[in-house]
């Protein structure tokens, strides 16, 4: 089983290209993950995961992912290598995207989620419909 599950903070902006063939879209970011633990007298130290997303997620994530924001990722964990032009083996463990979520809570964030906005502008349609059920 390949199942990663990461919460962290973005360290830029989301960075979103196309591919030569096909034109499928595909968003590269870095995400802060803090360790669990930390040294006593030390700060809190982070590893810097690499996550790859594609598609429609890929879309996504350029669009509404901005630098410093929280966001939770599931996925999972791939190992590629290349050799560069002097033929030197590189070798990138990076997390292919399957979801991604906002972490952040609204008052973090600076936004408002817009289905709440409309369940607060409807409030008053509500009553008439709970008259009309039978349980």
């Amino acid at each position: 089983m390949n199942k990663v599950i990461l919460m962290g903070r973005l360290t830029k902006d989301p960075e979103l290209r196309y591919t030569n063939v096909n034109n499928i879209p595909v968003c590269r970011f870095t995400l802060a993950v803090d360790r669990r633990f930390q040294r006593q007298g030390e700060e809190r130290q982070a590893d810097f995961i690499p996550i790859v997303a594609w598609d429609k997620l890929a879309e996504f994530c350029s669009k509404y992912f901005i630098k410093g924001q929280q966001v939770a990722v599931t996925g999972r964990l791939q190992l590629r290598t290349w050799d560069d032009n002097e033929g030197k083996r590189h070798y990138v463990t990076e997390v292919i995207a399957e979801e991604a979520y906002f972490a952040d809570s609204k008052r973090e964030s600076g936004t408002d989620n817009i289905s709440d906005n409309y369940v607060a502008e409807n409030d008053d349609s509500d009553s008439d419909i709970d008259d009309e059920l039978p349980f």
